[in-house]
């Protein structure tokens, strides 16, 4: 009886386990597929290579490179060494750069929290559009502000007439404690944890564009789920990048014309995602309603 009761738990585990590996190999195979992995890098190289884009970095660099090494600071001579106590029981010699790892994340977290909703957000909202105007995306960037004449794309924009980025809610908040203690897996655990933290920050890439497009949140539900694996791959990659220590506040703003770099090549079908599940976004309206 017993013995039948563990074949059963064990087919039952191989049966979930494959259906996880099918499913990871499908978002594997959209993600590298879609090539948006590759925004946050295009991002770094079209935010340098065009000065129009840098003065909403300029206007935030003191204050937040501050606070990014005020929390480092805080981060480290409090909770390195407790951190690292309970790390070295699973983790063993690997605590060391496991518990950096955590750290750096943590601080990541609480200076993207305090500086996307007080010091950055109208920043990266500017940057953002600035970017689909450098890439002639005028339309779709009337549809949430008031242009300007000019050349300059960050100067061209005006009054803003849509709601611009949303802010990090409670839920979010809540589920990275919730995932925090994966950090106890040795070397997996942290992997892990930083691919959740990816999936969980992917809802928000294109959060801009979705509101100038004016989709419902059904419509956007339904475009994510059915690009979750390019999603996810965006977002893994930006939020390695904001985790390293000072130049965090550099790839936010390097993530940011990177999504937006994305969302122009979707806004104008030069996408991959174009080409596969979906012709442009407003076929994906249409489907959503």
């Amino acid at each position: 009886m017993s013995s039948s009761f563990t074949g059963n738990i064990q087919a039952k585990a191989q049966e979930v386990a494959r259906e996880d590996y099918d499913r990871a190999k499908v978002l594997l195979s959209d993600a590298s597929r879609s090539g948006a992995y590759l925004y946050p890098f295009r991002g770094i190289l079209y935010f340098l290579t065009h000065r129009s884009l840098w003065k909403p970095f300029y206007s935030r660099i003191l204050p937040t490179l501050g606070l990014t090494a005020a929390v480092l600071a805080t981060m480290f001579f409090f909770t390195y060494l407790p951190q690292l106590a309970i790390l070295v029981l699973v983790n063993g010699p690997l605590a060391v750069f496991t518990t950096v790892l955590l750290i750096l994340n943590e601080s990541s977290t609480i200076v993207n929290i305090i500086s996307r909703n007080f010091l950055l957000q109208d920043a990266l909202l500017d940057t953002f559009d600035g970017t689909l105007l450098a890439r002639d995306a005028d339309g779709i960037v009337g549809e949430g502000r008031q242009l300007k004449s000019g050349n300059d794309p960050v100067a061209r924009l005006g009054k803003i007439l849509k709601t611009p980025f949303s802010k990090f809610t409670p839920k979010a908040l809540v589920r990275y404690v919730m995932y925090l203690p994966l950090n106890f897996i040795p070397v997996v655990g942290t992997v892990i944890f930083i691919l959740l933290q990816g999936r969980t920050r992917a809802g928000s890439v294109h959060s801009r564009y979705f509101q100038l497009k004016g989709w419902s949140s059904s419509q956007q539900r339904d475009w994510l789920e059915r690009h979750n694996g390019p999603y996810t791959s965006f977002g893994t990659i930006a939020t390695l990048l904001e985790m390293v220590p000072v130049f965090s506040m550099f790839f936010a703003f390097t993530n940011t014309v990177g999504a937006a770099l994305w969302a122009a090549d979707i806004e104008q079908g030069s996408s991959q995602m174009n080409q596969g599940t979906a012709p442009d976004l407003r076929e994906s309206a249409r489907r959503a309603k």
